[in-house]
Formats: structure tokens, C-alpha cells, sequence
């Protein structure tokens, strides 16, 4: 009998777990020990304990420009274009290294400017064209200066609008607290709820990326809806660990779509970008 009868017939026996057993353990020893190359390498070279910045891989950029594509009804060549913008803009990439360098939790971050998702952010606002974005979620600021870089474009084209930008850490925002960046962003501190529930104008892009609990992103959204302008767009970074904004589409009658980002070189599996509209 050839090998090929052979593993054929050991295949319909009680033996075949056993007999595959070396290769399926041969294929999980090499993802694992990738794994754990990767993550040896993150923590000798990265100060960062949260908040984990890195580059997309070239499939997940390449999804990503299509995601945008499609929720924002652009082309997707116009998208490519808006996401090259981000990562060539020289002039905020050396202001956030700089920011970076200077800060008091220097410690904590790393010089490397890396912006994910967020590059996906910057086309949604260019996309868009909105006059009153609002993010909940501050920390650095990486991406309040990534959506005011935006806003600075689109102001420029003729299409002017602002960012308000809600956190509970009276520290946040020390990226988007610098000139041109922090002339179109409002930084608030306070309950995300609560100054949600303040706005004096309408929003027509909404960002959950503060606290993560279902709870808290359930009334973020909850609490916004009264003060959405017409054909307002709610995004979530919350989309890989929740149907919340999910759910929330389906009760108000719109659509939605999620993208989840695949991270190059890191160890963190990724976050992910959820839209309703």
C-alpha cells in the first residue's frame, strides 16, 4: 500500500487524531513561537502599556480604504488618496514626535508615530466634510490630532468644522493642545455623559472611544441621538468587543458596517472601526 492508501485508511480509524497528531503540533509550535518572537520584540523595544499603537498590514490598509469606500459612498481611489494624505503629513508627524519627546508621561509612549485605525478616522472626516465632530476618549490626543488634521484640510477646501473632544482626565489631549491642530478642537473635561448631554450645537460625526463598558458606550449613543444634525454618521472603536452600536443601528433604522484592523508586527490582535449610518 503507498503512503497515500495508507494516511487514507488510518484517516477512517480511531488512529487518525493520533496519527495527526505531530503535524497539527508542528503547525501550532510555529504559530506560537511567531507569537511569542513578536512579543519578546514589543516588550524589549515599546514603552507603551495601553492604548498600542502600530502599522496596519498591507491587506488591512487595503480593506480599510474600501470600508471607508463604502460607508461614506466615495470612490475608493479618492479614499487611497486621503489615507496617503495622514501618513505623508510630515508637518503633524513631527509635531507628534516632538509632543511626545516633551511630555511628562514620556516614559510611557513611543517615538515611533504609528496611526492604525485612525488613518481611517482622518478619511471618514475628509470623506464627510463634517461641521461638528465629537470624540469621547482623549488620552494622548493621537487621535483628536489625526481628526483636526482633517478638519484643517477640509477647511482649507472650503469646508470648515470643529472637533470637540470629551475626557474624564483633566491631563488628556497634550497632542492636540498645540497650534494649528488645537484651533479647531474644543477639548472637554468632564463625564462623557454629561458634557454630551451639554452640547449647544449638533454633531454630525460621533466617536465612542472612552470607556469601553457596554453600559457606558449603550448611553453614550443613547444620550447623542437628540443631538445629531440630519444624516449624522456614529462611529465606535469599540466594535470588536460589542453589537452595541450594532443594535442601536437596527433600533433607529440605519445601517451599519464593521472593519477590523489587522496590526503588522505586534503581538495586540487589534481594534476595529464600527460605523452607522
Amino acid at each position: 500500500m503507498d503512503a497515500t492508501k495508507l494516511r487514507r485508511a488510518i484517516a477512517r480509524t480511531p488512529l487518525a487524531p493520533v496519527a495527526a497528531f505531530p503535524k497539527r503540533l508542528a503547525r501550532v509550535a510555529r504559530h506560537d513561537a511567531k507569537v511569542l518572537r513578536t512579543s519578546a520584540r514589543w516588550l524589549v523595544t515599546s514603552r507603551e502599556h495601553h492604548n498600542y499603537t502600530y502599522e496596519l498590514t498591507k491587506l488591512s490598509r487595503q480593506h480599510l480604504a474600501w470600508f471607508v469606500s463604502v460607508v461614506c459612498d466615495v470612490p475608493v481611489q479618492q479614499v487611497r488618496a486621503y489615507l496617503n494624505e495622514i501618513e505623508t503629513d510630515e508637518k503633524l508627524r513631527g509635531h507628534i514626535e516632538h509632543a511626545t519627546a516633551a511630555a511628562s508621561r514620556r516614559g510611557l509612549a513611543d517615538k515611533h508615530v504609528r496611526y492604525a485605525r485612525r488613518i481611517g478616522w482622518y478619511a471618514i472626516v475628509r470623506a464627510r466634510k463634517p461641521g461638528h465632530v465629537v470624540e469621547t476618549g482623549v488620552d494622548k490626543g493621537l487621535g483628536s490630532v489625526v481628526l483636526a488634521a482633517a478638519l484643517l484640510r477640509n477647511a482649507a477646501e472650503g469646508h470648515p468644522g470643529r472637533l470637540t473632544s470629551l475626557d474624564i482626565n483633566p491631563e488628556a489631549g497634550y497632542l492636540a493642545r498645540a497650534t494649528p491642530w488645537a484651533d479647531v478642537v474644543d477639548l472637554v473635561i468632564g463625564d462623557s455623559v454629561a458634557s454630551i448631554s451639554a452640547l449647544d450645537r449638533p454633531v454630525d460625526l460621533f466617536l465612542h472611544d472612552s470607556d469601553h463598558s457596554r453600559v457606558h458606550e449603550e448611553s453614550e449613543f443613547e444620550t447623542v441621538e437628540s443631538k445629531l444634525a440630519p444624516g449624522a454618521m456614529l462611529l465606535t472603536d469599540n466594535v470588536t468587543v460589542t453589537n452595541v452600536l450594532a443594535e442601536h443601528a437596527e433600533r433607529t433604522g440605519r445601517r451599519f458596517l464593521a472593519y477590523r484592523e489587522t496590526p503588522a508586527r505586534h503581538w495586540y490582535p487589534g481594534d476595529g472601526i464600527g460605523a452607522a449610518w
